[in-house]
């Protein structure tokens, strides 16, 4: 008597988020975990040969890859012999990717001796193979790789499409914000997250090191983002994470500081994955994301952003006891390198004495020393920008008087010149793309060095007709502006009442100090292209200006002849 082979079976379901979020309710259902297991269990309950020995479940899984919890729990089973026998539904179920799902069909299964059964497919490996599933079942799995890729493309063209149109597409929006009740694709200030946004950028304005703001917000008490994002009930996950409870570190800090979300801009498409079965993340080249500015209500003023990215760029240190970096830190060069001036101490009789020196001269001695008195140094800086405040003010009460025209005049001037220029440019191509053809017909160049000319030629037209667009822009955008285009002299006269030269007012409004020597210390204001385009402006609207030996400006009107 022959007795007849018992196989043990594992039932496997599996259920992507694509599928759970099917449009239609019919599918989706039909699709459902639980109506899986009631197929198949119905289908195995006149198969006296398969006993069920356990049930696995990937809800959530996409069927690109096999990399799915349940999934390999059962290849353990197999492994371990304790299964024998694989029943799905279909073969979609089993999974999407046409290479590995006929890998496990037609080679691993077999060779471990397992029974695979699809059963809406029709499909038994024990019943063996004919004609026709060798042809239907790689041509299935490879219609199911097909949809699988399908589906990805258009899920990533969707996403683009969201992202051009400013909406939020994040699973977890950035620290200070959170997602509107109203639109679950737009972002709105968190007003507490917020406010500790905004004293992280205070606190760098004012000379605080990320280590330093770090270490201030921890003493505080205040909740990193991923803790705070928990304390709000949010599930948000990080790799970043080193510790069971995280606290606040520089690296933290420095991502707060540079990320443009908090000026308004939305940046999203940094990453992407190179295909739907590679889940391995990629950073996409710059040009290729996409920015919308101005998309949300910003928690900081594009002025303090612009400061803050600019005093990161600098390499400075905080002083040993000290909280923060000292007022000229990073802003001092040296007159004749270049390089900048380090700020160094050194103690004669009891006394101690702080200078600046320059760090091509202490490092390898090629440069002259350019030595320095720190408080000398700090005392004609702050001379020097009382002035160019007291210049500022007289600039302010001139511009009151005359207004904005003779400005917009003058740019729209130098607009139409540029216009001018393209505009002959392009017609000088257009001229040049008729001349080739009449040389190339008398023998004189041939057929591919005329494509090639030609080509050169229709690319600089198009350039040319390009930036006399961008010109057109330009000169709309003069005609509507005011006075908006001077609000940086309040930047200047806010601070006319200055008594001492403070970390927040040196990085606000001094670009670079360089320093030749103890007689010749020269300044770059910051907005010092604007302070020149508006001397210039006025005494093209007929004024005359001058600056005396203390650097007073003196600006009149020129008598009528």
């Amino acid at each position: 008597m022959i007795t007849k082979k018992i196989y043990h079976a594992a039932i496997y379901v599996r259920l992507s988020k694509e599928d759970g979020d099917a449009k239609n309710a019919a599918k989706a259902e039909s699709n459902s975990i639980s109506n899986q297991k009631n197929l198949i269990r119905d289908f195995l309950k006149g198969k006296e040969d398969i006993v069920i020995v356990s049930e696995r479940v990937d809800d959530g899984y996409s069927g690109s890859n096999f990399e799915r919890p349940a999934f390999q729990m059962m290849l353990e089973d197999i492994k371990k012999g304790i299964v024998d026998c694989v029943v799905v539904k279909d073969l979609s179920r089993f999974g999407r990717e046409y290479i590995d799902s006929g890998r496990y069909i037609e080679r691993l299964f077999p060779a471990l001796g397992v029974r695979f059964i699809a059963v809406n497919d029709n499909y038994d490996s024990l019943d063996g193979k004919d004609q026709s599933d060798e042809i239907i079942i790689p041509f299935k799995n490879l219609i199911n790789d097909a949809y699988c890729r399908d589906i990805s493309i258009k899920i990533r063209s969707h996403l683009e499409i969201k992202r051009k149109n400013g909406e939020y597409i994040g699973s977890f929006t950035p620290f200070g914000y959170q997602k509107s009740g109203d639109d679950y694709h737009k972002i709105v200030i968190d007003p507490y997250a917020a406010g500790v946004v905004q004293d992280i950028f205070k606190m760098k304005l004012h000379g605080m090191s990320q280590d330093g703001i770090a270490g201030r917000l921890n003493e505080m008490g205040i909740l990193p983002p991923a803790e705070y994002k928990a304390s709000t009930g949010s599930r948000y996950q990080t790799g970043f994470k080193a510790k069971e409870k995280s606290e606040w570190t520089s690296v933290m800090v420095r991502r707060i500081l540079t990320n443009e979300a908090y000026i308004g801009n939305l940046v999203q498409g940094r990453r992407t994955t190179p295909n739907h079965k590679v889940k391995k993340t990629v950073l996409k080249e710059e040009c290729d994301w996409v920015r919308l500015e101005k998309s949300h209500e910003p928690v900081v003023g594009d002025r303090e952003f612009e400061i803050v990215q600019r005093l990161l760029s600098m390499d400075t240190r905080t002083a040993p006891d000290h909280d923060g970096v000292y007022p000229l830190s990073g802003l001092a060069v040296c007159g004749e390198c270049g390089m900048p001036m380090v700020r160094k101490t050194s103690t004669v009789n009891g006394k101690t004495y702080a200078y600046y020196v320059c760090s091509t001269h202490k490092a390898s001695k090629e440069c002259s020393p350019h030595r320095i008195s720190a408080e000398k140094l700090e005392e004609t800086v702050l001379s020097l920008l009382k002035q160019h405040i007291s210049n500022i003010l007289e600039l302010k009460r001139i511009l009151s008087f005359i207004g904005t025209v003779p400005f917009q005049q003058l740019d729209i001037k130098k607009l139409e010149e540029r216009r001018a220029k393209k505009e002959a440019e392009a017609e000088r191509c257009k001229e040049l793309r008729t001349t080739l053809y009449e040389d190339m017909k008398d023998g004189m160049i041939s057929k591919e060095d005329y494509r090639e000319l030609h080509a050169a030629y229709e690319t600089r037209r198009k350039n040319a007709q390009l930036a006399i667009r961008q010109i057109d822009m330009e000169m709309e955008k003069v005609l509507k502006r005011k006075s908006d285009g001077f609000a940086w002299l309040d930047y200047f006269t806010e601070h006319q009442n200055i008594e001492e030269l403070t970390r927040f007012v040196a990085v606000s409004l001094v670009r670079e100090v360089r320093v030749v020597d103890k007689k010749n210390i020269e300044v770059m204001f910051d907005f010092a292209d604007c302070y020149r385009e508006i001397l210039q402006g006025l005494a093209g609207a007929g004024h005359d200006v001058s600056v005396d030996e203390s650097g007073k400006l003196d600006i009149r009107a020129k008598e009528a002849v």
